[in-house]
């Protein structure tokens, strides 16, 4: 499993309220909530991204509050993947079971800006900043977890292993 985009860069504690702004929590539309996000930190955002581009954190990205809509606003945005140094544990989880890679890797957060072209493949762990030929190593997800991502997310997985 691969992606590759461009990358929208942010810093250290993007909060869940600054990923989908809880005025728009109201509804259960995933195509709604994409339209809104991180429109409080980068109003331009979802006029720009396209599908598979990957967003690069510093630390503590997702913490805040529990809410699932902030990893499904990313992920319906188009984003492919989210990478940053850390990210809050109840975000990681969510991400997780909704399906959107993320990986946690300081070197890659430190070697890429905003703009660059990053392609990775989420076998290996393996980050290419393609834009200047730097290669970053991420803890791949363990094979189960790829599985989870693979089918859009825990229920996915669970209805095709039933």
């Amino acid at each position: 499993m691969k992606a590759r985009g461009r990358v929208f860069k942010y810093g250290d504690n993007v909060d869940t309220d600054v990923i989908i702004p809880a005025r728009y929590l109201n509804t259960s539309d995933f195509k709604e909530l994409a339209a809104h996000c991180m429109e409080d930190i980068d109003a331009d955002f979802v006029n720009k991204v396209n599908q598979g581009d990957i967003m690069v954190a510093n630390k503590n990205f997702g913490c805040g509050s529990s809410r699932e809509h902030a990893p499904i606003a990313i992920r319906e945005s188009g984003i492919s993947c989210v990478i940053a140094s850390t990210f809050a544990r109840i975000f990681y989880r969510n991400a997780i079971n909704i399906g959107l890679p993320i990986l946690e890797c300081d070197e890659a957060v430190a070697g890429i800006d905003a703009g660059d072209e990053v392609e990775i493949d989420f076998n290996d762990g393996v980050i290419k900043n393609l834009t200047k030929q730097e290669e970053y190593k991420a803890e791949p997800f363990p094979e189960f977890m790829q599985e989870i991502i693979k089918n859009n997310g825990l229920v996915g997985y669970i209805k095709n292993k039933a």
